[in-house]
């Protein structure tokens, strides 16, 4: 029986949207929510049941968009507000939702309210963000550095303190101990979802309920009180989905966002799997290896945590990511291989897969040369405290090259044609050279192209049960080469497995075996047994469905 009483994301695959990179509908160089209309057949054509949409707001754009000046309007350089509702109409024609980023635990400093607050300590919204006096020697009162570089406190002459700005100077951080801030939050989420959108991805959630004045800045004391009181506020009884982004959730933590009985979220993004691959020091501008072993425990321990309540989210790119052939796999010689590998093994676990823009077709990182071509504020402000460690600007460029985040801020490659057909202007950020054979009109040629695989991927999963309601179970765990694991469901057995190598390579299978099946995706030769060892060639990838299993 299809599980259809079960809430509708989790059949559904989403699609991340990241508008200044999607599509420029006017010639400006920069994409637009036109734009995005304008594409609107592609995400149909794949099977996509939701976008989320990056920040589209008003914004001076010193994080391009993260910093919100105006939460109840668009940025000029994005369209207007009868574009974003033509945008959700036209989705919803398609059976697509738009999901919007909630980006709230701080605002731009060209937010109004920050402007009054600059103005004078005794206006209301003074109290809407973090202030506090001078350190005794007239400097901040912390050594509290930002996650772009520098201090996290910045000084206002007019009101002789200093504010908290955990990102950038640009983007203060909202004191949700006020609880005029959380009213305010609440009735714009309502005035967004009255609108007709799909729900919120909610930017760094995990920020919101921070201690300064013990040093907790990571779910905090009052982050749970706070969402609880957000759905009760504004999600309680609404047909959406809710994603909460969190850096610091682990799987014993997990629960407590997203856990049936808490009434705070549906699934969180968590990213232990993407941090194991940084260096303790430096981050992701000096990027390890990837452990297999390591990588498969953490996916794991994922699902084993959400087993039974909770849900997973499950993706390796984003907007602050590098393109996943690159990082995971071989975006050289094996492309096509690897894109294939990856999306099979992420999309058959349990959970909701996300897809990055450009990851149905394979893109990759962008492999810029020149300081000049990169334009994301971390980046620079890292490489001032890196320049400052001794790091030489020639191993930070090769730094940022593999992990940095304008890797998957490079336009979406459509065409051939200038620009990759993504602008009839100068772009904003530069187009990646490969775009001349990769991009999406080739790609959807090829009945053996990158795409066909996601959107069978996709299919699969509105089509067998199993995929959204089974049990995982990994096997030969310490296997350095080649991912393996099997969801259950009643006597069937869904086992899958994937090389993430350019070698051939082995995996041991469990002594019971799981006898003959149908093959439902591949990247390879036809399979319908499941032998032991199992060989599989470069980056070789497969699910097979047994059915008439005991136990």
């Amino acid at each position: 029986m299809h599980p259809d009483d079960k809430p509708w994301w989790k059949r559904a695959t989403g699609y991340q949207i990241y508008p200044r990179s999607f599509n420029d509908s006017n010639g400006d160089g920069i994409g637009d929510l036109p734009g995005i209309i304008e594409k609107l057949d592609h995400l149909q054509a794949l099977g996509i049941g939701f976008v989320w949409l990056s920040p589209v707001y008003a914004s001076p754009m010193a994080d391009n968009g993260y910093d919100i000046a105006d939460y109840d309007a668009i940025a000029p350089e994005f369209g207007t507000m009868d574009d974003m509702q033509r945008l959700v109409d036209e989705a919803k024609v398609r059976g697509i939702r738009i999901v919007m980023d909630l980006v709230v635990n701080h605002t731009s400093s060209e937010h109004a309210w920050f402007q009054a607050a600059c103005a004078s300590r005794d206006a209301h919204e003074h109290e809407y963000y973090y202030w506090r006096d001078a350190a005794p020697d007239g400097g901040p009162p912390s050594d509290r550095r930002a996650v772009f570089g520098g201090s996290a406190w910045h000084w206002v002459e007019a009101v002789g303190r200093y504010y908290f700005a955990y990102f950038s100077s640009g983007q203060p951080d909202l004191n949700w101990q006020n609880r005029q801030v959380r009213r305010n939050v609440f009735a714009m989420m309502n005035r967004w979802l009255d609108r007709g959108i799909g729900g919120f991805r909610m930017d760094v959630i995990d920020l919101i309920g921070k201690d300064l004045d013990n040093g907790v800045l990571e779910q905090g004391p009052d982050l749970h009180p706070y969402l609880q009181e957000m759905h009760r506020e504004a999600l309680a009884g609404r047909d959406i989905l809710t994603v909460g982004e969190s850096w610091s959730v682990t799987p014993d933590t997990a629960l407590q966002y997203c856990g049936r009985e808490r009434y705070e979220l549906d699934m969180v993004f968590n990213f232990n799997h993407v941090v194991a691959g940084w260096d303790p020091e430096f981050g992701r501008f000096k990027p390890k290896p990837l452990d297999l072993p390591l990588f498969k425990r953490i996916l794991g321990e994922w699902q084993t945590a959400l087993a039974e309540d909770g849900w997973n989210s499950l993706f390796l790119s984003n907007h602050d990511l590098p393109r996943a052939v690159s990082r995971y796999g071989d975006p050289d010689r094996h492309r096509v291989a690897s894109a294939k590998m990856l999306a099979t093994v992420i999309h058959l676990m349990k959970g909701t897969p996300y897809i990055y823009q450009g990851e149905e077709i394979g893109m990759t990182n962008a492999n810029f040369t020149r300081l000049e071509q990169f334009r994301d504020v971390e980046t620079f402000g890292q490489l001032e405290d890196q320049r400052a460690a001794g790091v030489s600007e020639a191993d930070f460029i090769a730094g940022a090259n593999r992990t940095g985040r304008d890797n998957a801020r490079t336009p979406m490659q459509w065409s051939d044609e200038p620009s990759a057909g993504f602008t009839r202007g100068t772009p904003w950020i530069d187009v990646n050279d490969n775009a001349v054979h990769l991009n999406v009109e080739a790609d959807r040629a090829d009945p053996d192209g990158v795409f066909g695989h996601y959107r069978r991927l996709i299919a699969l999963r509105r089509q067998l049960p199993i995929i959204t309601e089974g049990g995982y179970r990994s096997f030969d765990d310490a296997n350095p080469c080649v991912f393996g694991y099997v969801r259950t469901l009643g006597d069937q057995r869904l086992v899958v497995v994937g090389n993430f190598t350019g070698e051939r390579a082995s995996i041991g299978v469990p002594a019971e075996g799981w006898g003959e099946g149908r093959c439902v995706i591949r990247n390879g030769p036809e399979r319908t047994t499941i032998d032991s060892p199992l060989s599989l060639a470069p980056y070789e990838s497969f699910a097979v469905l047994i059915t008439g299993v005991d136990g």
